[in-house]
């Protein structure tokens, strides 16, 4: 059997990784790895492969940035020629982002099965592009592999057939549990001065809180409140330091010394980070499983989120973007009063080895029929 792993992003290599780990560990595929290149930076993505233990891609695509036509576009120009070279027996896409989409919809023009990882998320805010990209990835794919229970809810509501829904838990969470340990070994706490248990971390990037100057404005005043009683660690991403330029706010942010700023991190040094601190604020939907594995409170600077269960049973509040309310449950989780939560059913870091064993006895069918 030959399997065609996509990554485009960094969110998709953390879901990727372990899957590959587990079906080269069962030993019944050929796998290769292709990288569309829609987010490429050596800091953001290069260093991901060496920090999870991942080969190399075999195939580039060097898509690069762009609108959300042109990026699915190339890449579905691209992997189009990839197929038909590889002639793969499955592709294998993972999360919400443009290349998952454009995957798929190249597999599903040229029958070639697919499966996707992280299947039935739904935020049900179709003003999020990712949103589109879920529905109409969960649409096209064969196998349909979900983390937690809701996803198999709104696949059946939106009529999915039974026999492509496969709950297998959260491959997250495999690799969090699998580079913990190393990751607490890094030295990213003792080059930003923080102390374990003793700072928050901040994640920063979706459009309709950085592109919004109205928005980002009161971010930055809760912001300026909260690191007056704790220090803040922000790595910040390309395109929220480039709206701090346009906005005027730069010197604003330079202003605040408990707001550590800093460049994007690689996987070992960021979860280093994320496991030791006292809260996280973030608009990431990764962040949001991981603090609920970790237990650490969270507070997710959004109107919604397509990960409930971190919310239901998890340690995530959803406090969208009014500063008030961001200060407010701050100021109650550094009281003590931060949701404790607890892990959900299957982020038992052996969701890999369930998908692995999904793809085994889908191919024996194959073969056998």
């Amino acid at each position: 059997m030959k399997i065609l792993h996509v990554v485009g992003a960094r969110p998709n290599f953390m879901k990727i990784a372990p899957v590959m780990k587990a079906v080269g560990r069962a030993g019944f595929a050929e796998q290769k790895l292709v990288h569309t290149g829609q987010h490429y930076d050596v800091s953001m993505s290069d260093v991901f492969f060496s920090d999870l233990g991942m080969p190399l891609p075999d195939i580039h695509l060097g898509v690069g940035s762009g609108s959300h036509a042109e990026q699915t576009a190339k890449v579905m120009v691209g992997f189009e020629k990839v197929c038909a070279v590889e002639q793969p027996d499955l592709v294998v896409v993972a999360g919400d982002v443009n290349s998952t989409l454009a995957c798929a919809i190249d597999c599903a023009k040229l029958r070639i099965p697919c499966a996707h990882v992280e299947a039935g998320l739904r935020s049900f805010d179709m003003d999020m592009p990712e949103e589109v990209n879920r529905i109409v990835t969960d649409r096209l794919c064969d196998l349909l592999l979900t983390p937690s229970s809701d996803g198999d809810e709104n696949l059946r509501r939106e009529g999915t057939a039974e026999d492509r829904i496969f709950r297998v838990g959260n491959v997250m969470i495999d690799t969090l549990l699998d580079h913990l340990p190393r990751a607490r070994q890094t030295q990213s706490r003792g080059r930003l001065g923080v102390h374990p248990g003793q700072y928050a971390v901040l994640t920063l990037h979706r459009p309709s809180n950085v592109d919004d100057e109205k928005v980002l404005r009161g971010l930055l005043a809760a912001l300026e409140q909260i690191q007056r009683e704790l220090p803040v660690v922000f790595p910040a991403h390309p395109r929220t330091r480039k709206r701090f330029e346009e906005f005027g706010l730069a010197a604003q942010v330079a202003a605040m010394p408990g707001l550590l700023v800093c460049e994007p991190l690689g996987y070992l040094d960021f979860l280093g980070l994320t496991s030791q601190a006292k809260l996280v604020l973030t608009d990431s939907g990764g962040l949001q499983e991981e603090t609920t594995a970790l237990g650490i409170p969270c507070f997710t600077i959004r109107e919604n989120t397509e990960r409930p269960v971190t919310v239901s049973e998890g340690t995530n509040t959803v406090v969208g973007v009014d500063p008030d309310r961001i200060v407010t449950e701050a100021r109650g989780a550094l009281a003590g009063r931060g949701k404790a939560g607890r892990i959900p059913q299957l982020w038992d870091g052996k969701a890999s080895e369930r998908i692995a064993q999904v793809f085994s006895s889908w191919w024996s069918r194959r073969l056998a029929a």
